[in-house]
């Protein structure tokens, strides 16, 4: 299986970096060549990396069977349709594309061609998402906020695209309905498109996300807390430290640890909350803090896209997928553009 790497800005060193260290793993893996419109990298990259470097991405598409995009968003388009009409499968970087109508183009490609596309929402394999899963029930309301710097790398699209569809494409996952109503507000500070949006969306089932993301902070912050039913829980991650905890409500047999130290911690834990306790007719609050495995969520998206094309099964994040995560993002940009126009 030969894959190569279109795009070696600073995120696509990240990949040619792993995709390397899973080539030398993985016999049926060959790691191909870097491909990049600025040669002076390009050449940095391969020479870094001793790999191949492509003049072309016609010389690339007759040397890989699939190719990581990680270029700029603006040419997430055209670079994946040439490369999809040579028969090449790829794995391409959020969103998928800059709209939907290119978004519709690349998945009609794909299925005509029978190839892959499996779009880049690494946070979908972050470890202390994938810890908490198994004890969070039926999320109903999310709370998701993404906070950092500005980057000059991320000016030709919104925050609302660079930043927030990573938990736009999250919170779609997590709730399993359709959407009632988007609400959104947003500004431009630094940048000719927006640097911080907030959006309040509503589903058919009567969960509630609210979703908050900038690039105006001078701190780094990925948080998501959310509250679900069967069980009742509450939920908080922190993506950047890998904490999880959970916080549950069930009958006292059903009770995570049955270690009494454990318990008595858990117990002291429980008080900050005050004399919930008392409340809670007959049911346990169940404190669970999982085990958050260190391992690098790209190299897992990677190797799980790999997996997908060994084996034929669906990518790990669709293509449809993709185009869901990006059609929501539109209608957040949508409603903020429409209460701008209103304000002035």
């Amino acid at each position: 299986m030969r894959i190569g790497i279109a795009g070696v800005g600073k995120l696509g060193e990240y990949h040619t970096g792993l995709l390397k260290q899973i080539a030398s793993e993985a016999p049926d893996v060959q790691f191909s060549g870097v491909f990049d419109l600025d040669q002076v990298r390009l050449r940095e990259i391969g020479g870094k990396y001793s790999v191949p470097c492509f003049d072309s991405l016609d010389e690339m598409a007759r040397s890989c069977d699939a190719v990581v995009i990680a270029t700029t968003t603006s040419s997430h388009f055209a670079i994946s349709k040439q490369l999809l009409e040579a028969g090449v499968s790829l794995f391409i970087e959020k969103p998928i594309t800059a709209t939907l109508d290119e978004a519709d183009e690349l998945i009609g490609i794909e299925q005509a061609k029978g190839l892959l596309i499996q779009v880049g929402h690494i946070e979908r394999f972050n470890p202390a998402l994938l810890a908490v899963e198994p004890y969070i029930g039926e999320p109903m309301y999310i709370q998701a906020e993404r906070l950092s710097g500005f980057s000059r790398r991320v000016t030709d699209v919104s925050v609302v695209l660079d930043l927030m569809i990573h938990d736009i494409d999250l919170v779609l996952s997590l709730i399993k309905s359709d959407i009632r109503s988007i609400a959104a507000s947003g500004v431009k500070v630094f940048s000719n498109e927006l640097d911080m949006a907030t959006a309040r969306i509503e589903f058919v089932n009567g969960a509630i996300a609210n979703v908050t993301a900038s690039r105006l902070s001078r701190s780094r912050l990925r948080k998501l807390r959310f509250f679900g039913r069967h069980p009742k829980s509450y939920a908080s991650l922190d993506f950047t430290s890998g904490k999880s905890e959970v916080f549950r409500l069930v009958k006292p047999e059903q009770l995570t640890s049955k270690n009494p130290i454990r318990n008595f911690a858990s117990k002291k834990i429980l008080e900050q909350f005050g004399e919930i306790q008392d409340s809670l007719g007959g049911l346990a609050l169940d404190y669970v803090s999982p085990e958050v495995p260190k391992v690098n969520a790209l190299k897992v998206e990677l190797e799980r896209f790999i997996d997908s094309l060994r084996s034929g099964r669906p990518a790990a994040v669709t293509s449809a997928e993709g185009r869901k995560a990006l059609m929501v993002a539109g209608r957040i940009t949508s409603e903020i553009e429409k209460n701008t126009a209103d304000l002035d």
